[in-house]
């Protein structure tokens, strides 16, 4: 593994730091289907990409990964606001209608189903430096916005598009599955009571052991995380105990 491990390990450090945060606000809000909506508009926008354009550029596909993203976030905002009883149901729709687009837009790509999978479950071991910088920035960004902005999180108008963005660039590396368990295992062990650096410490042991037991059984590296920081979010049940 040498220093070859450490890019995959930082990734999953730096896309950790990004998305804890937003999970506290999206179990706030009641909005747990969110992330799997604008992380499957966000792959989709990225495949029809390839699809419309003749082999894109990462940024560009990044960029049409960002707007897919953005335009959910805001239906998904607009969902929430009108008809807060059905929200949940109704960005669970958004998320069928994404993932449907996506599907329809990997069969015309001779790669798109390999594409669609590694959207799923991102082979984290092969991440790469410029993916690295990418989700430092956005956890550097999240961070500021946590400490200094004053409450531009807690706001909807600061949330959905702060949310989108980090979305958008956390998915092409870490994949749906991990992205989405990321985002609400740190977050169930914070509405315990539980401060940001012991769930945040929590949440990279667990993703790190999966890490590693993907690199010892040689096997999927996106859904080892995805496991191992699910059984470590679904513990918090039972360290609540009735609450």
């Amino acid at each position: 593994m040498d220093t070859w491990f450490l890019a995959p390990a930082l990734a999953l450090l730096a896309g950790l730091a990004a998305l804890a945060p937003l999970g506290v606000q999206v179990l706030a809000r009641g909005v747990v289907f969110i992330d799997l909506a604008v992380a499957q508009a966000a792959a989709a926008a990225g495949l029809a990409a390839g699809t419309l354009v003749d082999h894109p550029a990462p940024l560009t596909t990044q960029v049409w990964a960002a707007a897919g993203a953005l335009m959910c976030a805001g239906l998904v905002a607009m969902l929430a606001r009108r008809w807060p009883q059905q929200r949940e149901a109704l960005i669970g729709l958004v998320y069928v209608a994404g993932a449907s687009v996506a599907v329809l837009a990997a069969r015309t790509d001779p790669h798109g189903r390999d594409r669609l999978l590694e959207l799923l479950a991102a082979d984290l071991l092969w991440a790469d430096w410029s993916r690295v910088a990418l989700l430092a920035t956005a956890a550097a960004g999240v961070l500021a916005l946590q400490r200094l902005g004053a409450g531009v999180l807690a706001r909807d108008r600061g949330f959905y598009p702060v949310f989108a963005i980090v979305a958008s660039v956390a998915v092409p590396v870490l994949g749906l599955f991990v992205v989405f368990a990321a985002l609400i295992a740190p977050a169930l062990w914070l509405r315990l009571g539980r401060g940001h650096a012991w769930a945040l410490a929590g949440a990279v042991a667990a993703g790190g052991l999966g890490l590693l037991g993907s690199w010892f059984l040689d096997a999927p590296s996106g859904a080892c995380v995805a496991l191992a920081l699910a059984l470590w979010g679904a513990a918090s049940a039972a360290a609540g105990g009735s609450r």
